[in-house]
Order: structure tokens, then C-alpha cells, then sequence
């Protein structure tokens, strides 16, 4: 049997986004007024064929959070002139910067090589160098945040942990890098992270050393997992920072709305990022 339900819901998706990439320049043109000023920095990696994601959580963001310090989109290397400063145009606290800024000064060899060319690893290489100053939370472009994102600034006050993640619904890792089961539990995901101070990323990092094969897509969520959790980092609470497969194959997404901070809209379920964009 067809179900009607969930192509549906992903035709919707595709033809708001379209629609929505179609008028970029009309959407930054039509200014957000930010809730309320709150005292940490944002950053977000991402590039052009993400554009469309990024003009709208950063949206999102300044609506149903508020204006941070500076909001910081850090180019993987593919965005254009003109993309660029149609971000830059968003808010004055939008600041760009590229991939090539955030490696840091002590990696070399194997990791330098990753963190400097791999996709994913110059991904990390902005994460480990975070914060930059103040207290700092880092969002994919995939993110999408809603009325409850006044729960953010609570962040801010906390002296209980280092840093807090992102809760991910399953395992999503590079297996090679753990060491036994018990390394999977409590599985980090690194769409959403915020930093109150500078972690040590040695656990990560000497798993990193250990692998002989080429990382894939998942050993930067990895080293982050490992790094997260032998630094005491805490999880946020998943009923208002949520990422969630369970409502893949149905029309409606069952978690946007009020009640939520927001939500990290992965591959399988990037369509809902669109049909719920105006919630």
C-alpha cells in the first residue's frame, strides 16, 4: 500500500523550499525583530547547497531566541560572493568566516590532514576550537528553532558542566573508534551542542590516531562522543532539544510547536524542516 501520507508531506517539503530558495532575497528582506538580547555567541557550519536551511534557522533563531552576541556562519568553502552577503544582510550580528580559520595550531600529521580536507572534519576542527570567547552554542543549518528557544539563555547560568549535547534518538557512529558497548551509551549528536568552556579532546582524538582505515562521515560525531562524555558533558533535555526518526513515514510532525526549543532535522526527516517552517 502507498503511503499517501508521507510522499505527501516530502512533495510539500521539496515544493517550499523551492519556493522558499526561489525569494531569498525577499525573505532576508522582510527583517526579523530578535525576542530579546542573550549573552553567548552561535556558530554554524554549512555551505551553499544549505543556504536555503541556513537563511531560516538563523531566522528561527533570532525570532524565538534572540540576538546573541554574534551569530557566526563559518563557509565550508563552496559558498559564493553573492550567498555570502545575502547572509551577512540577514541581521547586523550575522559575521562570516571560513573553515580555513578554525584549525587548530597544534594538530598535525593524520589529523591536521582531516581536519583541514574532509568535510566532516573541518567540521569538527571549528568544534574543538570552540568557545572562541564567550559561551558558545554551535547549530548545524538543519536546525530549526521554535517558542521554547527562551530556554537557551538558562545555558548560560549553568556551573554544573562544561558543555551540553544534543540527546541523538540512536547510534550513529563510526564503530571502529569504540572500544566496547558501554562507549555507545548515551550516543551524542553534533548538530547541536553548547560549550561553556574549552573541552580536552584527547579521548577522541588518540582514537582517531588508532584508525587505520580513512574516516567516514560519522568519525567526527565519534570523537566528539567520546570527548563529550569523558568531559562530563550533559545531555539537554530531549522533550525540548529534539531529534527524532519516529515520525519518518507520517504526514505530520509530531514534534514542532510551542513546547519546543527546537529541533534537528536529519536527513531522513529534512522535509519536515519545511512543512513545519511557519509553525
Amino acid at each position: 500500500m502507498v503511503n499517501f501520507g508521507y510522499h505527501l508531506a516530502r512533495a510539500r517539503g521539496r515544493a517550499v523550499r523551492r519556493l522558499y530558495a526561489r525569494n531569498l532575497r525577499g525573505v532576508v528582506g522582510r527583517k526579523v525583530v530578535p525576542r530579546t538580547e542573550i549573552p553567548f555567541e552561535v556558530y554554524s557550519y554549512s555551505g551553499e547547497a544549505a543556504l536555503p536551511e541556513q537563511v531560516a534557522s538563523i531566522r528561527s533563531f533570532l525570532r524565538h531566541a534572540g540576538r546573541p552576541i554574534r551569530f557566526t556562519v563559518v563557509s565550508d568553502g563552496t559558498y559564493t560572493t553573492s550567498s555570502l552577503d545575502l547572509l551577512k544582510a540577514i541581521d547586523p550580528c550575522v559575521a562570516l568566516s571560513a573553515a580555513s580559520d578554525w584549525t587548530p595550531s597544534d594538530a598535525s600529521g593524520k589529523l591536521r590532514t582531516y581536519l583541514t580536507t574532509h568535510p566532516t572534519g573541518k567540521q569538527l576542527a571549528l568544534i574543538m576550537s570552540l568557545p572562541a570567547g564567550a559561551p558558545t552554542l554551535y547549530v548545524d543549518s538543519d536546525v530549526l528553532f521554535f517558542q521554547g528557544a527562551a530556554v537557551l539563555t538558562a545555558l548560560t547560568n549553568n556551573t554544573t558542566a562544561p558543555a551540553h549535547y544534543l540527546a541523538d534518538c540512536q547510534v550513529s557512529a563510526d564503530e571502529r573508534l569504540f572500544h566496547g558497548p558501554a562507549e555507545r551509551e548515551n550516543p551524542v549528536n553534533t548538530g547541536v551542542l553548547f560549550l561553556s568552556q574549552k573541552l580536552d579532546w584527547q579521548a577522541g582524538i588518540s582514537r582517531f590516531l588508532e584508525l587505520e582505515e580513512e574516516p567516514n562521515f560519522f568519525t567526527n560525531q565519534t570523537i566528539t562522543h567520546l570527548a563529550m562524555h569523558a568531559n562530563g558533558a550533559r545531555p539537554l533535555d530531549p522533550q525540548k532539544f529534539v531529534l527524532q526518526l519516529d515520525d519518518q513515514f507520517v504526514y505530520p510532525d509530531r514534534y514542532a510547536g510551542p513546547a519546543i526549543a527546537l529541533r534537528h532535522y536529519v536527513n531522513p526527516v529534512r522535509h519536515k524542516f519545511w512543512t513545519s517552517l511557519t509553525r
